[in-house]
């Protein structure tokens, strides 16, 4: 076990993308992190061994997100191994796309498992386990905003994300726990640019006025905002887009 430290952190998704920029930047700020991986498991060890190395406290733990047992283990290691938690972010999702017209509703359910039914078991156990003064801080998409098609089933899960996490912000009075969405932009990471031509590429990272792609720190400067300083940032969807939409 390691020693209890200050603020604990709990990063669903993060071996990857913006998730392992995120654990990245808590760990700047001196949290302890707790790694959630879904499948890649070496990257998470990879992850955890980075911080190790460069003096950080870090663990890596795995479940799926939607399965209630598995995260309340999850959150228990978290609590015994740092002695508490005190920011939740939840990266973890997975984005299908296709027309409504055309989409398997196989596919829906899949992705309305791990987007919906994930973000309220991590939000449950966030509300219940999350020390006052902490955090907590789902991932929804800027795509509820723009509207693209063959993005509905992926908008709507998104849409119930920011159902939920503005609720639980209510829910939550009295507590000194901020909850909020984080809505990016397109993202450069791995998992968008795959399977994307370059002139679609060029073409999104003209779509912003800042005429770029976001980069997976610019997200996680956003959510180190929301986990410490922007303690009068609550209840709110926030986008870090760019300026897209």
């Amino acid at each position: 076990m390691n020693t209890p430290t200050d603020r604990v952190a709990l990063v669903l998704g993060g071996s990857g993308g913006i998730g392992r920029s995120v654990v990245e930047r808590l760990i700047e700020d001196g949290f302890s992190v707790v790694i959630h991986y879904a499948g890649n498991k070496e990257a998470a060890e990879h992850l955890v061994d980075s911080i190790a190395a460069g003096g950080g406290s870090a663990i890596k733990v795995s479940g799926d997100v939607a399965d209630m047992d598995a995260m309340s283990d999850a959150f228990q290691l978290a609590e015994d191994t740092f002695g508490g938690i005190d920011v939740v972010v939840n990266t973890a999702g997975i984005m299908i796309l296709g027309t409504i017209a055309d989409l398997d509703l196989d596919e829906l359910d899949r992705m309305h498992r791990t987007n919906i039914r994930g973000t309220f078991v991590v939000s449950q156990q966030a509300a219940r386990r999350v020390r006052a003064g902490g955090a907590i801080i789902n991932f929804s998409t800027t795509v509820t905003r723009a509207q693209f098609p063959g993005y509905g089933a992926y908008v709507a899960s998104k849409a119930a994300v920011e159902g939920i996490t503005l609720t639980l912000a209510r829910e939550l009075r009295g507590r000194d726990i901020t909850v909020n969405t984080l809505a990016p932009g397109p993202t450069a990471t791995p998992l968008f640019l795959r399977g994307k031509a370059d002139q679609q590429i060029d073409q999104l990272s003209k779509a912003a006025p800042l005429e770029r792609l976001g980069r997976p720190d610019d997200i996680a400067e956003a959510v180190a905002f929301l986990a410490g300083p922007g303690r009068w940032i609550n209840g709110q969807t926030i986008y870090a887009n760019g300026g897209l939409a």
